[in-house]
């Protein structure tokens, strides 16, 4: 009797809905996309950078769609993903930085830091793995509830060798490329998406499950494009609601030129390693399109929620990819790798206003309970598997029913050494709530204030001027943190934990 429970909550729930047919749900995740990297301004003024990119068919979404203006990640690839799939926050589900082999943190040393013992090896379902958190899968509800879910392109949520490498851990009933790797090792069919002419990896990074196209110069995105479309085709003979998850390895480095585009930007006076990033991320809006033009042709437009989204902002450190000024490319924002603040659209039929804007603050883990409520499954009745979510449903801002934002502080913590250095890079925690922005290193103990809505640079720090602001988030900041078991640094030179916000210093 128990194995028939959710099925018929699912009928259930149908039922509830009466005869209005579930919808089918795309979720386009690009990759290290920064907010700028787009001709569709998120900003209040378009910028030259929007001016740069070519991407009519975001244009497209957003003008059948909404924009969210305020939608924010981690700044690192599987924090954000290790969030959207469980509802956990980052400070809550530990994986603070990038993961890929088992038992092995990717931090980079530091001459006077302990770095904290964080979770390494992913997210899981299951329990048994050391440095790992526990969690959810909004997927896995979405497959129990009648959705066909398919799974293209990157995962990125658990190490090698673990169960939470495999999209079928997490609910997936087809995968094409998904794995453990965080990035590729390139886009060129010429050599194989990393393999040798033999067919063995020749880096940790190479693209599993794309040997048909070896050799025929055909780009990596365009590849997943195929197979994409080749899996609604197949999906749309099943007769059930169907889960997409086109999860693009572009736009993450190697910065490959895309010869379908890279003349033109050539052309219209970009520099050689601007017209090939400017070719990446034209190649990632044509993929867009071509998804957008098989729903039109199959008649499921009206029937079709298209989620658009970014893991993390775009790479602004290190010289070598990018022209221009270091830490600049996703100005007004700060470096980092991009930051969180990133390009978020979502179009959905007969609730979203054509043209419309969202300018309420939303982050990465309320895509588990806003997608579960598109779905027609109550987020607040769902069990979870028995876990508990920290996301909150979007779906009152595109309805304007409501505003969950409004009460509520959102939380960042980074306690690890990334590898490029940088503006606010590494070992920082921080809090945003109303229109105040907290930002607390770690090993200096600094505090940066910003008033967010009229500062969007960050560049006036208001602690000084501030201070009951200052102590008041410093205290949300550190209590949280502590409650969701977070990790912090220590000092070598001492062996002690650094200070949470709200402790003092010695």
């Amino acid at each position: 009797m128990k194995a028939l429970a959710l099925p018929l909550a699912a009928a259930i729930t149908a039922t509830a809905h009466g005869a209005q047919k579930q919808p089918n749900i795309i979720l386009f995740m690009v990759d290290d996309m920064g907010w700028q990297d787009t001709s569709v301004p998120f900003a209040p003024d378009s910028s030259a950078y929007n001016r740069m990119f070519l991407t009519p068919n975001m244009e497209r979404l957003a003008a059948s769609g909404v924009k969210f203006t305020q939608a924010y990640a981690s700044a690192i690839s599987s924090p954000s993903r290790c969030s959207l799939f469980t509802g956990a926050n980052a400070a809550r589900h530990g994986v603070t930085n990038w993961t890929l082999h088992r038992d092995r943190t990717t931090d980079e040393a530091n001459d006077s830091i302990i770095l904290p013992d964080w979770n390494y090896n992913g997210v899981q379902r299951v329990a048994g793995i050391n440095n790992t958190f526990v969690g959810p899968s909004f997927v896995q509800e979405l497959k129990d509830a009648g959705y066909h879910t398919m799974h293209v392109g990157k995962l990125h949520l658990g190490a090698f060798d673990t169960p939470g490498e495999s999209p079928y851990h997490w609910g997936f009933e087809s995968n094409v490329a998904g794995s453990a790797i965080g990035g590729l090792a390139t886009y060129l069919s010429e050599r194989r998406y990393g393999h040798d002419e033999n067919g063995n990896p020749t880096s940790a990074f190479a693209i599993e499950g794309l040997e048909k196209y070896w050799d025929t110069g055909t780009f990596a995105t365009e590849a997943l494009t195929q197979e994409a479309i080749a899996q609604l085709e197949q999906a749309k003979r099943y007769g059930t609601p169907w889960f997409l998850y086109m999860a693009h390895y572009a736009v993450h480095v190697p910065i490959d030129r895309d010869v379908r585009f890279y003349q033109k930007h050539l052309d219209r006076g970009l520099s050689p390693r601007e017209a090939a990033y400017a070719s990446l991320v034209e190649g990632m809006d044509k993929s867009l399109g071509d998804i957008l033009d098989w729903v039109d042709a199959n008649g499921e437009a009206d029937n079709t929620i298209v989620i658009f989204m970014s893991d993390n902002g775009g790479l602004a450190a290190g010289g070598q990819w990018r022209d221009g000024a270091m830490h600049t490319q996703n100005a007004p924002l700060r470096s980092g790798k991009g930051g969180i603040g990133e390009p978020m659209i979502v179009r959905w039929p007969k609730h979203t206003k054509p043209g419309g804007q969202v300018d309420e603050y939303i982050i990465i883990e309320d895509f588990y309970p806003s997608i579960l409520e598109m779905a027609g499954i109550d987020p607040d009745s769902s069990a979870h598997y028995g876990h508990s979510i920290d996301g909150r449903s979007f779906v009152p801002l595109i309805d304007r029913t409501g505003d969950p934002s409004a009460d509520r502080a959102l939380y960042w913590n980074f306690p690890n050494v990334w590898g490029l250095s940088g503006p606010g890079i590494d070992l920082n925690t921080a809090i945003r709530r109303g229109n105040w922005k907290l930002i607390y290193n770690y090993p200096t103990g600094e505090k940066e204030l910003y008033d967010i809505p009229a500062d969007m640079g960050e560049e006036h720090n208001l602690a000084a001027e501030r201070p009951d602001v200052v102590k008041r988030l410093s205290s949300e900041l550190g209590e949280y943190l502590r409650s969701v078991g977070a990790k912090r640094p220590a000092l070598k030179r001492t062996g002690k934990p650094l200070p949470w916000p709200d402790e003092p210093r010695e």
